[in-house]
C-alpha cells in the first residue's frame, strides 16, 4: 500500500490526538456525577447500537454477489431497504411517541438482529425481507434513541447545554472509533479467520442483544404525547401542522434532507470516483480514514458546542466547505487529465479528491451533533418521534431515485447536483439563523412587556 494513505491517516491520527489531549478549561464543561453516569450509559448503548451497524456495512454488497446476485437484484434489494425506512420505518418510528421511545430502542434490537438471520439465506425472498427489517430499524435507530435521551435528560432536570456533551461524545465513539473496530473485526472475522462473510453479521446481532439486555435493565420508558384520544393518524396531523406552521421546524427538515442525501449519495459515489480506472485502492483503509476524519469533525464540534458558539451561524460555513469539497471530482476531471491505463494505483487526482473526501467526513462529523443540538431546541417533544421521521421521507425518496438512476448519469453530474444541494443548506441555514434571532426577540420583547405591565396603572 503506498505511503501516501499511511501519511494522510497518520496525519489525521495526530490532530485528532492533539484535539482530545489537548482541551482546555474553555472546551470543558463542569457537571455532575449523576450527569456522567446517565451519559456513559447512553454513550455505551449507542455504540453498542452503532457496531451492530458499522459491522454489517463493508460485507453486505459483497454477500449478495457470493449468493450469486447481480448489480440489478442487488440494486433492488438496496432499494427495498430505503423504500422500507420511507414507508414502514416512518409508520413504526412515529409510534415510539406514543407507546414509548424504550420500547421502540428494543424494537429495533429485534428488527435488525431479524435482518441480521435472514443473511444466512440465499434466498432472493428471505434477503428482501431482512432488508426490509434493516429499513424499518434504521428508521428507529435516527429517532428513537434521540428522542429517548433529549426525553430522559429533561426529566432528570440536567442543564440542556449539556445535552451536546452526549451528543459529541456519542458522535465520536459511535460514529468514529466504533466505526473503524468494527470494520477491523469485520474483516478479522471473515477474511483472517475465515468464518465467511455471514460471520459479520452474527456478530453484529451478538452485539445489538447485549445493547437491548442493557436498556430493558437499565432504561426507563418516556413517552411524546400520551394521550388516550389519540391515534396513528392524528399523530401523524400533529407532525405535519407542527411542520407547516412553525418555519423553523421545516427549515431543520430540509437543511437535513439535503445533507444527509449528499451525504448517502457520496457513500455510493466514493469508490467509483477514487479508481475510475479500476486502480488498485485499499477500500478499508480508506473507509478507516475517512471515519477517523469524522473522529476530528466531532471533536471539532464539541469544542465549538462547549463554548455555546451559535450552531445555525458556524454550519453555515461548514455547508460551505463540504459543498467546495463535493464539487472537487468535477474540476480535478477537468483541470487533471485522467489516464487511459487501467488498474494501477491512484492518480493525483484521486490523491487530491480522497484528501476533499476526509475534509467532507470531518463536516460530516461536525454535522452529527449540531444537527442534534438543533432538533433538540426546535422540535417540540409531543411528536420528536414522528416529526424526525417525517424528514427522513424526502431523504429516503432521494437515495431510492440515485440509486435507480446511479448509471444514469456521469458521476460528476452526480457530484455536481450534491455540491449544489449543500449550497442550498447553506442559504436555508441562513434563514433558520434569521427566524430563530427574530423569534427570541420577539419573546424576550414580550416578556419586557410582561414585566412592565404591573408598574402601569
Amino acid at each position: 500500500m503506498e505511503v501516501f494513505y499511511y501519511v494522510v491517516f497518520g496525519a489525521l491520527a495526530a490532530v485528532v490526538a492533539g484535539l482530545e489531549l489537548g482541551k482546555s478549561g474553555k472546551d470543558r464543561v463542569a457537571t455532575t456525577s449523576a450527569f456522567n453516569s446517565f451519559k456513559n450509559n447512553y454513550v455505551l448503548v449507542y455504540s453498542l447500537m452503532m457496531s451492530g451497524d458499522w459491522l454489517q456495512g463493508p460485507y453486505v454488497y459483497y454477500l449478495y454477489r457470493q449468493y450469486g446476485f447481480d448489480k440489478g437484484d442487488i440494486g433492488r434489494l438496496f432499494i427495498a431497504g430505503f423504500g422500507s425506512s420511507m414507508l414502514f420505518g416512518t409508520i413504526v418510528g412515529s409510534l415510539a411517541d406514543k407507546q414509548g421511545r424504550k420500547r421502540a430502542c428494543i424494537t429495533y434490537c429485534i428488527s435488525y438482529i431479524l435482518s441480521c438471520i435472514t443473511k444466512h439465506s440465499p434466498e432472493y425472498r428471505i434477503l428482501m425481507i431482512g432488508r426490509i427489517l434493516g429499513g424499518i430499524a434504521t428508521s428507529l435507530l435516527f429517532s428513537a434513541f434521540e428522542s429517548w435521551l433529549v426525553a430522559e435528560h429533561n426529566k432528570r432536570g440536567f442543564d440542556p447545554q449539556w445535552l451536546s456533551i452526549t451528543f459529541s461524545k456519542a458522535i465520536f465513539l459511535g460514529n468514529g472509533l466504533v466505526a473503524i473496530v468494527s470494520g477491523l473485526f469485520a474483516n478479522l472475522l471473515a477474511e483472517n479467520l475465515g468464518f465467511g462473510p455471514v460471520a459479520p453479521f452474527d456478530a453484529a446481532a451478538c452485539f445489538l442483544a447485549i445493547g437491548m439486555a442493557i436498556i430493558m435493565s437499565s432504561w426507563s420508558e418516556n413517552y411524546g404525547d400520551t394521550s388516550e384520544s389519540k391515534d396513528l393518524m392524528a399523530q401523524f396531523k400533529v407532525a405535519a401542522k407542527a411542520i407547516a406552521s412553525d418555519e423553523k421546524i421545516a427549515l431543520l427538515g430540509a437543511i437535513q434532507s439535503l445533507f444527509e442525501g449528499s451525504m448517502y449519495t457520496f457513500v455510493f459515489l466514493w469508490t467509483p470516483a477514487l479508481s475510475p480506472n479500476e486502480e488498485d485502492i485499499p477500500h478499508g483503509f480508506i473507509f478507516a480514514t475517512f471515519m477517523l476524519s469524522s473522529m476530528l469533525g466531532s471533536s471539532i464540534a464539541s469544542r465549538l458546542l462547549a463554548r455555546k458558539l451559535k450552531v445555525e451561524g458556524y454550519m453555515q460555513i461548514v455547508f460551505s466547505i463540504s459543498a467546495v469539497t463535493l464539487v472537487l471530482p468535477v474540476v480535478t476531471n477537468f483541470l487533471v487529465p485522467p489516464s487511459s491505463v487501467k488498474g494501477g494505483s491512484i492518480s493525483f487526482g484521486g490523491c487530491l479528491q480522497l484528501l476533499g473526501f476526509c475534509t467532507f467526513e470531518a463536516c460530516v462529523g461536525i454535522f452529527w451533533p449540531s444537527i442534534m443540538k438543533m432538533r433538540s431546541q426546535y422540535i417540540p417533544e409531543e411528536a420528536r418521534s414522528t416529526i424526525m421521521n417525517f424528514f427522513r421521507i424526502p431523504l429516503n425518496l432521494f437515495v431510492c431515485v440515485v440509486l435507480y438512476n446511479v448509471n444514469a448519469f456521469p458521476i460528476t453530474v452526480m457530484f455536481g447536483m450534491c455540491s449544489i444541494f449543500l449550497f442550498m443548506a447553506v442559504i436555508l441555514q441562513r434563514r433558520l439563523m434569521v427566524v430563530s434571532d427574530l423569534h427570541k426577540s420577539s419573546t424576550k420583547a414580550q416578556e419586557m412587556i410582561g414585566e412592565d405591565e404591573p408598574l402601569n396603572p
